[in-house]
């Protein structure tokens, strides 16, 4: 379960509604796409949600420092990290946002000794918001009171495997001899993690790159719902990895 005893991801949570709030409008809307240096997507909604995040962070913890998507595309990643920080991605699943697809997420996780302790998810496109808090994962639809997410037992022969829209058949086929899951669904972002830990879907193995942003928020939030994100060897998946600029290895997150 997330150590979130002081209840920081229902903060999280209303600063991730807010910036979806500032980036809906620009969804589905003529915004110039923009090739950041990997070659990756940007719009205006990432720099903008960004800005106001980090502005609204900046107010509510003064003292913990925050690594964003954006600034660190633009500006590189620090060469070294404390043991507590916040990962911010204003809008993953860029490529989803860009086709006009609803799953492109706004994302807030704090850190806390290479793991990630509190984080809240967005879905603004659904009105859809995860987040940690002292007694497990909770889930608010447009406003409404909140209700407790958890993982489900692992469903003998209807376990669903959470992928990527580009996924190629050969791989999906290795990826279910390996785990052993029956059906698959696409979808972008780190709603995959999400769903899981509500009890939607049963594993995302993610065996190519990712950065800590991408994934942080939904880590915590499916380890508050009892799901776990390990390598796939079985070993912590671990942050704060300043000398690989905050780069990913393959990882498995997986419900109950």
């Amino acid at each position: 379960m997330s150590a979130d005893p002081q209840n920081i991801g229902a903060v999280l949570a209303d600063i991730v509604e807010e910036a979806g709030r500032l980036i809906l409008p620009l969804w589905r809307t003529a915004l110039t796409v923009d090739a950041k240096a990997d070659d990756s997507p940007v719009t205006e909604a990432d720099r903008q949600g960004e800005i106001l995040i980090t502005r609204l962070l900046a107010e509510r913890f003064p003292d913990i420092p925050v690594i964003g998507e954006e600034h660190a595309s633009e500006y590189g990643t620090p060469d070294e990290i404390g043991p507590r920080f916040f990962l911010v991605d204003p809008v993953d699943g860029t490529k989803a946002f860009v086709r006009g697809d609803p799953s492109w997420t706004v994302n807030i996780g704090l850190i806390q000794d290479r793991h990630p302790i509190a984080g809240a998810v967005c879905m603004p496109a659904s009105g859809e918001t995860w987040y940690t808090s002292e007694s497990g994962a909770l889930k608010r639809v447009n406003g409404a009171p909140a209700q407790g997410c958890r993982v489900r037992p692992w469903p003998q022969g209807q376990a669903i495997a959470l992928i990527s829209h580009t996924m190629k058949e050969e791989t999906t086929r290795k990826l279910a001899e390996t785990y052993r899951f029956d059906t698959t669904l696409a979808i972008d972002s780190s709603v995959k993690l999400c769903r899981i830990a509500e009890g939607s879907a049963d594993i995302y193995p993610r065996h190519g790159p990712t950065s800590e942003w991408d994934i942080a928020a939904a880590q915590a939030v499916l380890e508050a719902a009892g799901g776990t994100v390990l390598t796939p060897e079985g070993a912590p998946f671990l942050y704060g990895k300043a000398d690989e600029q905050f780069r990913n290895g393959w990882f498995v997150a997986r419900g109950g």
